[in-house]
């Protein structure tokens, strides 16, 4: 990490960079960066530090919120992988200095997680050629099973409803139109954008018919293969605490989203059977229909989560030209699916 980009690190961020800030001292520290956390690994532990902005769609633009939905992220991510998400803790400032889980002054608070293993990820698998059909049916056993328990009815069927799918495939082209002619050119904007919204007015009925049938749940919201490890068991962390509209949702769209990741890897066939094998196992047969859409609408929203990540001044500009080449790629992708 170059000393100049360094500088630009908020104060707090830039003395959790160092080892003597933890309560056992690791021997480095490695920072990554989502376009809405810090996350810090310091050696069996990694520390998730929230940063303070807002998207329209997420707000941690105070303390007090940021606590909130750290506490809320614990207890979501524990439905899948229980065994990784530990506690939230406190930034503290103790004796002049910006410690981790201390006992002083509060400055921050972060989400405390054991460290899983990297090489038992499965975007780390792919590449290798690693992963199988065989433990993508046990991935979609636990999904199943997921959906099953999962809460349903209520506001849960209001937010997963035909006009919230309406509102968050909107927000998609909404948030991504400033960076038309840079992540995306006018053309396929236009008609990723038009084709959404004619699936949507065409198939109604159908979209109403899911809520009725109680396929509407409390799901993970975020289910890309960056978010899976076969590491002891299956875990599947990092769903979407900030904004329950995300998270509440057609499992079909769920599905969707790592068959649509698994697409983008070019693994078309481990997506067929990832979704063979949850059809098979849900008896969910109609959700075919509805998959082009979702994995259209999935491949946008990681177009955007692109188009934030580029636009973040406190991401290493060393990252900015991979990010731009994969959000590219992801707009591609949705486009492919019209």
């Amino acid at each position: 990490m170059g000393a100049i980009y360094m500088s630009e690190l908020p104060e707090l961020i830039q003395a959790l960079l160092e080892p003597e800030a933890y309560p056992s001292p690791p021997r480095n520290i490695e920072l990554m960066q989502t376009q809405m956390s810090y996350v810090f690994i310091a050696g069996d532990y990694v520390y998730k530090v929230k940063k303070p902005v807002d998207f329209g769609f997420l707000d941690y633009t105070t303390l007090e919120k940021r606590l909130t939905f750290c506490i809320k992220e614990l207890e979501l991510n524990r439905r899948l992988c229980p065994d990784a998400y530990l506690e939230v803790v406190p930034v503290t400032v103790d004796d002049g200095r910006i410690v981790m889980d201390g006992k002083g002054t509060v400055k921050e608070y972060a989400v405390k997680m054991r460290r899983l293993t990297r090489e038992a990820m499965m975007d780390a698998l792919l590449p290798e050629n690693r992963v199988t059909p065989e433990m993508l049916a046990r991935v979609a056993a636990l999904l199943v099973e997921f959906h099953r328990k999962a809460a349903t009815g209520g506001d849960i069927d209001e937010f997963g409803g035909i006009d919230t799918v309406a509102r968050n495939t909107g927000e998609n082209f909404t948030q991504t139109e400033k960076y038309i002619g840079v992540t995306v050119s006018a053309e396929t904007h236009r008609r990723i954008k038009t084709w959404n919204e004619n699936f949507i007015k065409t198939n109604e009925a159908l979209f109403h018919k899911r809520v009725a049938e109680g396929r509407v749940r409390d799901c993970h919201g975020d289910l890309h293969a960056a978010h899976i490890c076969f590491n002891n068991g299956i875990c599947i962390y990092d769903c979407i605490e900030f904004n329950d509209r995300f998270r509440y949702c057609d499992v079909a769209s769920e599905v969707a989203f790592l068959a649509m990741d698994l697409d983008h890897y070019g693994r078309e066939d481990l997506a067929g059977s990832f979704i063979d094998a949850y059809v098979k196992e849900s008896g969910d047969e109609e959700l075919k229909k509805l998959l082009n859409f979702y994995k259209c609408y999935r491949a946008c929203v990681r177009a955007k989560v692109g188009c934030f990540q580029y636009a973040d001044p406190y991401i290493d500009p060393g990252e900015k030209a991979k990010i731009l080449e994969n959000t590219r790629s992801y707009f591609d992708l949705a486009e492919s699916y019209i």
